[in-house]
Order: C-alpha cells, then sequence, then structure tokens
C-alpha cells in the first residue's frame, strides 16, 4: 500500500549537484554491458530525491559514481558547478556521504563504535581533545536513538541491522555533509524499525538543511520520503517529476508496472 506523501517540494534555486549524460559501460566487444546510458539529473540543495527502479535498472552504479567509487565512461558530475574531478576525494567525502545497504559491511570487525566514529574526525579536521570528540560521538548517537553509554565499545557483531544503520547516520552527522546518499537503507531491517529510520533521516534533512538522495526499489518509500521521484530503467532515467506527478499521473508503462505491483488493502490478490 502506497503512504501518503510526506514531503513538500521545495522552490527550485543552483543546484547542489548536477549530472550530466553520465554512462557506465563494463566490458567491451560482445561482452559489453551498458549499465549507466547518458542520465541527467540535478539535485537542490535540502532536497530530498528517490531514484528508484527495480535490480539491475543501474540505481547501485549511478550511486557509486556520485561517491566517486567508481569512475564513469563518459559524463560529468558537479558539485556546487565544479567538476567533481577537479576536487580531492578525502575534500568531496567530506561533503558527500552515504549509507549503504549492507551496514555491516562499512564496518570494521575488529574496531569499536568508538573507533568507528572516531575515524569520522579525520574528515573534519576538529583537532580538539579527546573528551570533546567523545562528548561529539555521544550527541551524535543520542540524536539518532542510540543509548552511547550502552553501545559505544560495543563490536558491530553486537548491534543489530537497526543499530548499525543509525550509526552510520551518527558518523554522517559528525561529518554533517550537504549530501546523503541512502543505499536501500531500510532494506535489512525489520519493518518495524523502517517508518522510524525513515522519519529520522528526513528530520535530520530539515534540521541541518542536508540533500538526500534515496536508492530504492520500493516505491511506497519513495513516495513517502522524497519530493521528487527519478524512475529508472535498463540504465536510463525513464520518467520524473514531484511525488505527486510521477505516482498519481504516471506517463511510463514501467512506472504503470511498478505501481501496479504495488499491494492494496482492498484488492485480493489471486492464488
Amino acid at each position: 500500500m502506497v503512504l501518503a506523501n510526506a514531503v513538500e517540494p521545495k522552490q527550485s534555486s543552483s543546484p547542489l549537484l548536477e549530472v550530466s549524460n553520465l554512462t557506465k559501460i563494463f566490458g567491451s566487444g560482445k561482452d559489453q554491458v551498458v549499465a549507466v546510458d547518458e542520465i541527467s539529473f540535478e539535485i537542490q540543495p535540502g532536497e530530498i530525491l528517490s531514484l528508484l527502479g527495480e535490480s539491475g535498472s543501474g540505481k547501485t552504479t549511478t550511486a557509486r559514481m556520485l561517491l566517486r567509487l567508481s569512475a564513469p565512461t563518459q559524463g560529468e558530475i558537479f558539485f556546487e558547478g565544479q567538476d567533481v574531478n577537479a576536487v580531492k576525494s578525502v575534500d568531496y567525502w567530506k561533503r558527500v556521504q552515504a549509507i549503504f545497504q549492507d551496514p555491516f559491511s562499512s564496518f570494521n570487525s575488529f574496531y569499536s563504535v568508538h573507533s568507528f566514529l572516531g575515524k569520522a574526525f579525520r574528515l573534519t579536521n576538529n583537532h580538539n581533545s579527546a573528551a570533546d570528540k567523545r562528548a561529539r560521538m555521544e550527541e551524535a548517537m543520542e540524536k539518532v536513538g542510540l543509548n552511547a553509554e550502552e553501545l559505544l565499545f560495543k563490536r558491530p557483531h553486537e548491534l543489530s541491522g537497526g543499530q548499525r544503520q543509525r550509526l552510520m547516520l551518527a558518523r554522517a552527522l559528525l561529518i554533517g555533509p550537504d549530501l546523503l546518499i541512502a543505499d536501500e537503507p531500510t532494506s535489512m531491517i525489520d519493518a518495524s524499525s523502517r517508518v522510524g529510520i525513515l522519519n529520522m533521516l528526513m528530520d535530520l534533512s530539515r534540521q541541518h538543511g542536508m540533500s538526500i538522495m534515496f536508492i530504492t526499489h520500493d516505491i511506497g518509500l519513495a513516495y513517502y520520503t522524497s519530493e521528487r521521484l527519478l524512475i529508472m530503467n535498463e540504465g536510463k532515467i525513464v520518467e520524473e517529476g514531484t511525488a505527486e506527478q510521477v505516482v498519481e499521473h504516471p506517463t511510463h508503462p514501467y512506472t504503470k508496472r511498478l505501481l501496479d505491483d504495488v499491494p492494496r488493502l482492498r484488492r485480493k490478490w489471486d492464488i
């Protein structure tokens, strides 16, 4: 069942991020696969946007290029009007951070939460005392609903999936990015915790002016959280618009099929 949209579109301003004709090709010759095919879009400051499509549509490959974890085959990415290739990676990652689908893969199993969060200060040029850094860690953890006293010296395997996702948020808070790319941020969390995580992300966006790009296959999640939707299929963006436009008046057959696949409580499924 599609949830009511919870976000009002913001007025357009100078884009925070601009993508132009972005393409990613794997392999060559007969084995060539075009994973992302000349896509272009913008993200505004403080905007929440969803890149939506089924597995294999090119969403995660797009996210990896935006994060500079994978080089584009062609196309350009601009951050605040500057080509990201002209910016040092470490400086870019101060401004653009990510929450990955599997939060466990983001942690070194040998390090505690304290060590994990402490590494965030390397990107912030924070030279304050150890006591000040710990106080900031505890504050960030409390903001995302974690008990710092209980969890600060635990290791990843001692935490639930929801706690690990919240720690990723706490780390992002310590760094203070302008753009957070959230790749299926609730896919490994039980249903009872998902809305809490989504509401927390939306609150953080409002409070800190942070842009968020959700990477998701869930049109209900996208509609609930986002001001605009980009629908991706076979490496192309096939439809885009405000959440209301895309969901209430879809124009592309692929978007219509995604909406048809959303369960509705008033309709019985055929068995």
